[in-house]
């Protein structure tokens, strides 16, 4: 049964995914001017706010920059959040990793990022919540000499079906990360409580019925991308909404 679920699921975004390169046309979430169609949430600051200009246009890309950040690390994590809210759809981005980690950050998060699906409004979250809860496709850049990988899964304040049982830490990628400064695809595809994380072309992982820790179902939500602590760089910011 568990087998048959997952090739219908898997049916399902097949499907979804031919009708929409058929017929379906990719909107830009991004400008390449400024954050138009974007809310900031950095932790010890409410929804809106953007201290230290964390997230800023450079060159026309969307960008997370320390610049302007005159202090030790001190968990100021942030995310940029789509103003709208999504079920169904494929997001695709470009991602890539430059210049040094800032001062005071913990070493896990250097050239550390992430999609985050399903997240509660920006608003709902807490001024010192660190994360929006949602499901994060990790997005990592290689660095130093222990191999990492690009594309994992990780469940803040929520929970998934992954190969027929329920999993709340996470699911490690074997996509290897690409060193700093290479432009690195990466899409989300979701379709009815299937998603799918992809890494230049090629399927990292799938899995299901994304819920709550309280087990109320992710059905939908906003998409945020993250600022962890290591200056990134994103381009190409587009979704496909699917019926």
């Amino acid at each position: 049964m568990k087998l048959l679920k997952a090739l219908l699921a898997t049916l399902v975004l097949v499907t979804a995914c031919t009708t929409a390169k058929q017929g379906g046309e990719y909107t830009s979430l991004f400008n390449g001017k400024d954050l138009d169609g974007w809310i900031v949430k950095i932790k010890g600051a409410p929804a809106g706010e953007n201290p230290g200009h964390i997230f800023r246009v450079e060159d026309g890309l969307l960008a997370v920059s320390y610049a302007d950040f005159n202090k030790t690390f001190k968990d100021e994590f942030g995310h940029i959040h789509t103003a709208k809210s999504y079920k169904n759809y494929r997001f695709r981005c470009e991602y890539r990793f430059i210049g040094e980690q800032v001062p005071g950050a913990p070493g896990w998060a250097f050239a550390n990022s992430g999609i985050m699906i399903h997240c509660p409004p920006p608003s709902e979250m807490g001024v010192d919540q660190k994360f929006p809860n949602s499901a994060e496709f990790q997005l990592l850049g290689q660095g130093g000499k222990k191999p990492r990988f690009t594309g994992s899964l990780f469940t803040p304040g929520c929970l998934v079906e992954y190969e027929g049982a329920d999993m709340k830490n996470s699911v490690v990628s074997k996509v290897p990360a690409l060193p700093f400064g290479e432009w690195i695809k990466a899409e989300a595809v979701v379709i009815d409580g299937t998603i799918q994380h992809w890494i230049n072309g090629r399927l990292v992982m799938e899995y299901t019925n994304p819920r709550f820790d309280d087990g109320e179902p992710m059905l939908e939500g906003h998409i945020s991308l993250q600022a962890e602590s290591h200056p990134c760089q994103f381009r190409t910011i587009e979704i496909l909404e699917l019926d």
